[in-house]
């Protein structure tokens, strides 16, 4: 390579690095002027960092060098390897972008602030920096996913050389990167460098476990080499007398897979299937659907352990047939057949890309769904708080997929463990909003139901539906958690600001005034000096306990005296339909009929408590978040309450009275029983009334019953 010889020449004799040889050597698929460009990145960097070490002692720049190496693997374009020869300049050196940006132009500026800007983050805890480091870098993905490519680099080659640092150390970085690095890369479906950081996340977080299972593993391949070449000899063969042209390699499936495996199926290493197994490179779709029929009549396959990812390719773009066949002996071994192509889209996903986007303008199949799965990132970065943003994404990251089908024919790719729910937000965020029912393969089953492969999957919409809180608990992808969430908290904000408004104006009717016959100057001085942007904002805060109405109100007022107790403000109405802003206290079960009170907690809004409540105690030391209520008339719906009855222990009791429950048109929700003395057991409902009428003809029920001896209504 007589271009990159002359690169060479031009350096000082003491930058011309075999790293940096080698480096230019793996570049042939790059023309001049574009070798041009990383020389002078190598020479910048060179510079940058003389005189600096690595915890190895090695000099710095054969980090980065390394770094491009790796990435030169993978053929990435002259942009990204000279960011990678350039990637810690702006942080360890005096060199500012703007410098970068002179001789590189913005392209190359922006990747390396890009990965920079990943590695400038300060916080208070490390699970804090953890998560929101996770945050930025997926984003960073968003803006050019060259970066993440870059930063998987950068973490492989630190993996690589991991052994001068302390041992603690070493098991945080490992573990890191087996949960967020190696997922990532899978995720986009560059398995070159996720077996490469799988392997060394293994090896350093779990130490002990990896030496164990790589001496068992190895004790396997010994015994097994000889048969694997016989095998590999065979299938060749018979490739050839079927006039198919193709290749076979032996393939060694990696540790970490394999103790991942044991892991989740709880089973021992003989029992992996897929310990050695084939792989098959043919020249077109055609001949390996040829190869899969004729392993099948060399060895038996395994039932049920065959997949076709060419129809239905992963959700990163992998294509492949995948068979378990019984080999020799009856030893389990898989056979993996894809084209060229497919191999290297397989070893190299997103990344490669770059190396034939000069000659072939359309967008292959990993940077599509890669493209696919970013956009959906950015709905997602509109999350609360990093935590949330994190837990989402990572639904994504470990993807055991399900592929089911629309109505039309379409099909959807989701995580395992999805439901329907999740299909209906697959299919758009307005058709899960509004799901009522589901319906796979005609019938019509519940929305919490588990999908499985092949599925033809049906929604039913109204238009008066919305999503139910308890969704959250059971859903699986991260969109579908995402939009419940959201609708929730809207929903939430909007029963606020109802309830703060009726607060607000019950607290300045009690002092003759309300919210009509407020100025408008006079309430916006008063969100000036709360600090708040519109009336929505405050009623907000309001209903949801973080402002007191009598206090605001004599803001709006200019009020001197503020000594009125709650018990002189005219009550609100409790309708038991407010929602998410009006809760019931747990401890003393109000229902219907029972004196109250409310109770102003802060981010919860309005607590309701029975006035005999032995908590209340407490709340009494602040008058102030007292607010008198009053339960409306004809309340239609069922409150939950608690009730212990004492029994004569013997067979059939338990049934006898949960039945005089049922007789009595209520619903039990749960029961539990306590062994006493004297033969006597205390039996715990939890039940649900509509007032304390009903609850009356219940109790009455019950103490009729000869074996009961006391009936008690619980509380705090």
């Amino acid at each position: 390579m007589d271009y990159a010889a002359a690169i060479l020449n031009r350096l000082p004799t003491t930058r011309r690095g075999t790293g940096f040889k080698r480096l230019l050597g793996k570049l042939d698929y790059l023309s001049e002027q574009q070798l041009d460009v990383i020389g002078h990145a190598y020479e910048i960097a060179a510079q940058a960092h003389e005189g600096q070490r690595r915890y190895s002692g090695e000099a710095y720049i054969t980090h980065p060098v390394a770094v491009a190496d790796i990435l030169s693997d993978l053929f990435m374009d002259h942009q990204t390897i000279a960011a990678a020869l350039m990637h810690d300049v702006l942080e360890d050196t005096p060199t500012g972008k703007e410098q970068l940006q002179q001789q590189f132009g913005e392209e190359i500026a922006d990747i390396v602030d890009g990965v920079s800007k990943l590695d400038k983050l300060n916080f208070g805890s490390r699970s804090e920096a953890q998560v929101e480091s996770f945050r930025k870098m997926m984003l960073a993905m968003v803006e050019d996913i060259r970066v993440i490519l870059l930063k998987l680099a950068d973490r492989l080659h630190n993996m690589e050389t991991l052994d001068p640092l302390p041992a603690e150390k070493q098991r945080r970085i490992a573990r890191e990167t087996l949960e967020i690095y190696a997922p990532i890369a899978n995720r986009l479906g560059v398995y070159s460098l996720k077996t490469r950081l799988e392997e060394l996340g293994f090896r350093y977080a779990y130490p002990f476990r990896h030496r164990v299972l790589d001496r068992a593993v190895r004790r396997t391949q010994g015994n097994q080499r000889q048969i694997i070449g016989r095998i590999s000899q065979r299938i060749e063969k018979s490739l050839k007398e079927a006039g198919i042209t193709g290749t076979v390699r032996g393939r060694k499936k990696n540790l970490y897979s394999i103790y991942r495996k044991m892991a989740r199926k709880q089973s021992s290493l003989s029992d992996i299937a897929d310990v050695f197994g084939f792989r098959l490179i043919m020249e077109n779709t055609d001949d390996c659907y040829r190869a899969l029929g004729l392993v099948h009549q060399l060895y038996k396959p395994m039932p049920g352990r065959f997949k076709d990812y060419i129809a239905i390719p992963r959700v990163n773009g992998y294509q492949s047939l995948h068979t378990t066949l019984f080999g020799p002996n009856g030893i389990p071994m898989e056979v993996q057949i894809r084209t060229e192509q497919m191999d290297r889209v397989a070893e190299r996903g997103v990344a490669s890309h770059w190396q034939y986007k000069a000659t072939d303008q359309q967008v292959i199949p990993p940077q599509a769904r890669a493209r696919e799965w970013l956009s959906s990132i950015t709905e997602l970065q509109a999350a609360a708080n990093s935590e949330e943003f994190m837990e989402n994404v990572k639904v994504d990251l470990f993807p055991d997929k399900v592929y089911v089908f629309t109505p039309k024919g379409d099909i959807l790719r989701l995580p395992r463990g999805s439901t329907c729910v999740d299909f209906a937000y697959a299919v758009h965020t307005d058709v899960g909003n509004r799901c009522v029912a589901a319906k796979i393969e005609r019938r019509l089953v519940p929305l919490r139901t588990q999908l499985e492969n092949g599925q033809t999957v049906e929604i039913i919409t109204a238009r008066s539906a919305h999503p139910n809180p308890r969704w959250v608990n059971y859903v699986a992808t991260a969109k579908a958690r995402y939009s419940i969430r959201q609708y929730l908290k809207n929903l939430r904000r909007g029963e606020a600001r109802d309830l703060g408004r009726r607060l607000l104006n019950q607290a300045l009717r009690d002092t003759g005034s309300s919210l009509r016959k407020i100025p408008k100057d006079k309430m916006q001085a008063t969100l000036d000096e709360f600090g708040l942007n519109n009336t929505n904002e405050l009623f907000e805060q309001l209903g949801l306990g973080e402002r007191l109405a009598p206090l605001v109100a004599k803001a709006l007022l200019q009020a001197q005296d503020d000594s009125a107790l709650p018990g002189e403000r005219t009550p609100i109405t409790i309708a038991g339909t407010e929602g998410m802003v009006v809760s019931y206290a747990r401890c003393c079960h109000p229902i219907p009929g029972d004196p109250i009170m409310g109770y102003l907690s802060a981010g919860r809004g309005v607590v309701i408590h029975r006035n005999v409540c032995g908590n209340l105690g407490e709340f009494r030391k602040q008058p102030k978040k007292w607010i008198a209520v009053n339960w409306q008339p004809h309340i239609d719906r069922d409150f939950r309450i608690e009730i212990k009855v004492e029994v004569t222990n013997k067979p059939g009791v338990l049934a006898d009275v949960a039945a005089q429950i049922g007789d009595a048109d209520c619903n039990i929700e749960q029961v539990s029983v306590v062994e006493g003395e004297d033969e006597v057991a205390e039996l715990l409902f939890s039940i649900l009334v509509k007032d304390r009428v009903h609850l009356a003809r219940v109790i009455r029920g019950i103490r009729r019953m000869p074996a009961v001896r006391r009936v008690l209504r619980t509380c705090a």
